[in-house]
């Protein structure tokens, strides 16, 4: 990871949430999590996201977060940014040499090519997954302040694939995806998990296993879908009620990347 600038701390998916927020750092799920559709336990003596009783997040999203409300429409103007204060020099020459209008943005196109400048290589709709996780639109444009963001992420996120990458095979297994995946805070089991290795299997799932960039795009799509759950069930029970409108909405970014 040489080729990487130094990860600030507080950039990049995976650290160790605020103490502000009210979910815990312990999967999604907790660590039984119930089948959907099963009896719910007579008792519940703590919340799936950790204590009920921290005070609610505040307006401003994390990196990586979601910066309009549940709901809002993803194919609304992105709003301009700037870097984030202390962004390494390096991040912020990658973007403005990709930036060659001086817009103040790059299309799907320029950050497909400044992350290939840093060994980072993607196809277009892995891009269009991170350009709609890190701006919740769908205008495929990004500025300064999401750009640092999916910089740092992907950092994080290749150090923890290599970590379970263990033979160095550029794969890892269901069982690593698994691991991968509960170190990130997700409890993903049984045919879940199953249904992720045959997605995201370059062979269709027969070796089951899964390279570097399926596994960004399988993480994409495990924490965004994880995240527009979480907004909408607001009692931290693990089930939540959605509209029509409001469930094509939360799908349908993730099929039309």
């Amino acid at each position: 990871m040489s080729d990487y600038p130094h990860n600030p701390s507080g950039y990049g998916y995976g650290h160790q949430p605020p103490q502000s927020q009210p979910y815990s750092s312990a999967p999604y799920g907790g660590s039984a999590p119930v089948p959907y559709g099963a009896p719910a336990p007579q008792q519940v003596h703590s919340s799936p996201y950790g204590d009920l009783n921290k005070p609610p997040k505040d307006n401003t999203p994390p990196y990586g977060g979601y910066p309009g409300p549940y709901g809002s429409n993803p194919f609304s103007s992105l709003m301009p940014s700037i870097f984030p204060t202390g962004t390494d020099p390096n991040v912020m020459s990658c973007f403005q040499m990709a930036d060659q209008d001086g817009s103040g943005f790059i299309d799907d196109k320029e950050l497909q090519k400044a992350l290939s400048s840093y060994n980072q290589s993607f196809g277009l709709r892995t891009v269009h997954l991170l350009m709609y996780l890190f701006t919740n639109t769908n205008t495929r444009k990004i500025g300064p302040k999401e750009f640092t963001a999916v910089f740092y992420s992907l950092q994080n996120w290749r150090a923890i694939f290599e970590s379970f990458d263990k033979d160095r095979s550029g794969k890892i297994d269901s069982s690593e995806l698994r691991e991968a995946l509960h170190s990130l805070g997700y409890a993903v089991y049984g045919p879940v998990l199953e249904l992720l290795v045959s997605k995201f299997d370059k062979t269709g799932g027969m070796i089951k296993a899964i390279e570097y960039d399926n596994f960004i795009e399988c993480c994409l799509t495990v924490k965004g879908l994880t995240e527009k759950f979480k907004e909408k069930d607001i009692t931290y029970s693990g089930s939540a009620t959605f509209t029509y409108d409001s469930f094509m909405l939360t799908i349908l970014p993730f099929l039309i990347a």
